[in-house]
């Protein structure tokens, strides 16, 4: 990159916007899983729409490659500049990293209309306590909401534990605002729940992972806040039953249930093993637990209780609690959401974020098991996630008894025989994560000609020049 186009690019953020000194890059440069280590020439830190449309144009202009970052907590390796052996990656000298976490101010929160105007480097967390602030829910939750920002929830279209009742990212935005790969700016920050007038185009950026542009802000909706939550964990015998208890427990209370969560003996042991304070809500082991959140008026703690009861009385649950304040259901919600963190401190761990439909649940999760049983002698399968949407994080940690190279060099093999029964159940090989750079080659088997030569198309007509985050997706 010719100095005098870095100097330009500093010139537009000031002092305080830039770094290019590689001990303060350094963190910007390795995604949060350890998995890529990128580089790049100049990490940009702006603080308005105007500085980053001014950036994206000069970086147009010059042909330099620009890579999005929101938090950095991304599990694909999206947000990572120039990654080293990428061979579709066009080179870290040519690269800036595009670091947003300064533009996070919440620009209007409107209560009446059930809208909330955001900055996309504002923390997630963040957001949902202003929106409690105003007596308003903002429903997306997951265990990076203290660091994610919303424009990578958005470029990712994140999943979370809501999704059952509330939807995925893209599904609670009414608005956005990009900077285009040329630096024109599209103000689409309608706060309209209707509005047919055209194109939906905010959906193309959303999922992209900034292959398409930059997502600079967001009009979110917002939700009342419930006046009671209610928490309770079930003891199953198999995931049939996890299943049954899905039904029934979504029956009887219809859109008041906001969460269901999977968990299998092995996740709750790795968990209570590695996490300290962590305890078995029961006193015998079981085969698997769901985990279960009703939200809204007061009164919904006996329709939990009377659910609970009456999938005992039909032999689908052998036992449950039911939390019996605000800090115990935090208790029990601490044991699914440091799973991810206790398979860290088991050791080597192959993941799968995969979804199939709520129905075939049970039958991939058996089969699953089998498959990679029959592949890897002692390993242990930490299958958790989100069975009331289908998502399952089927993760592999590795035998007690093999060293972690050797466990984590059968991950590409793995991964395509999980993968492969994914697709024969009609599922999706990435339900919440992305693409990235860690499943494009998945994209290419599992995706149809036809759906692959659209995308290709979408990007070469809005990014011609292809700087918007090479490497990634396609």
């Amino acid at each position: 990159m010719d100095e005098i186009i870095v100097n330009r690019l500093k010139d537009i953020t000031g002092p305080k916007g830039w770094i290019d000194t590689p001990g303060d890059m350094a963190t910007y440069l390795v995604d949060v899983r350890n998995l890529y280590q990128g580089t790049a020439r100049l990490i940009l830190r702006p603080e308005n729409t105007a500085q980053v449309a001014a950036i994206v144009k000069i970086c147009a202009e010059a042909r330099v490659s620009v890579v999005p970052q929101g938090g950095n907590t991304g599990y694909c390796g999206g947000a990572t500049p120039g990654i080293e052996g990428d061979k579709d990656n066009l080179g870290g000298a040519n690269t800036v990293l595009l670091c947003l976490s300064r533009m996070n101010t919440i620009r209007d929160i409107d209560p009446l209309n059930y809208t909330i105007t955001v900055e996309a480097g504002c923390i997630l967390a963040d957001i949902q306590q202003t929106a409690a602030d105003a007596d308003r829910l903002f429903p997306l939750s997951l265990a990076a909401e203290g660091t994610c920002q919303i424009g990578g929830n958005l470029s990712t279209n994140a999943g979370g534990t809501a999704v059952l009742r509330y939807g995925n990212t893209r599904d609670l935005v009414l608005g956005i605002e990009v900077v285009l790969p040329d630096g024109q700016i599209w103000d689409g920050m309608k706060r309209l729940r209707k509005n047919n007038t055209g194109y939906d185009l905010k959906h193309m950026f959303m999922g992209a992972e900034g292959t398409l542009g930059v997502i600079t802000g967001a009009v979110l909706k917002l939700f009342p806040l419930p006046q009671s939550r209610e928490t309770a964990m079930a003891a199953l015998g198999n995931a049939d039953n996890a299943l049954a208890l899905f039904q029934r427990a979504g029956h009887d209370s219809g859109d008041a249930l906001t969460a269901f969560e999977y968990i299998n003996r092995q996740s709750l042991e790795i968990a209570i093993t590695h996490i300290p304070g962590l305890k078995d809500p029961f006193e015998a082991a079981h085969d698997c637990y769901a985990l279960i959140e009703l939200s809204g008026p007061d009164g919904i703690k006996d329709a939990l209780e009377q659910t609970l009861a009456g999938a005992m009385e039909d032999g689908i649950v052998d036992d449950a609690v039911i939390a019996a304040s605000g800090a115990q259901g935090a208790e029990l919600w601490r044991i699914r959401e440091t799973i991810p963190e206790a398979q860290v401190n088991a050791g080597g761990s192959i993941k799968h974020d995969v979804s199939v439909p709520v129905s075939k649940v049970p039958e991939f999760l058996v089969r699953g098991q089998q498959i990679v049983e029959a592949e890897i002698n002692g390993v242990r399968v930490v299958a958790f996630g989100h069975l009331g949407d289908g998502n399952i994080h089927f993760n592999l940690s590795q035998p007690e008894d093999t060293e972690g190279e050797t466990f984590l060099a059968k991950w590409e093999r793995v991964n395509r025989l999980v993968h492969d029964l994914v697709d024969d159940l009609g599922g999706s090989f990435s339900a919440e994560h992305g693409i990235g750079v860690l499943k494009k080659d998945d994209l290419k088997r599992y995706t149809s000609a036809v759906e692959l030569e659209l995308m290709q198309t979408l990007k070469q007509t809005l990014d011609p020049k292809g700087i918007m985050n090479p490497g990634k997706v396609l």
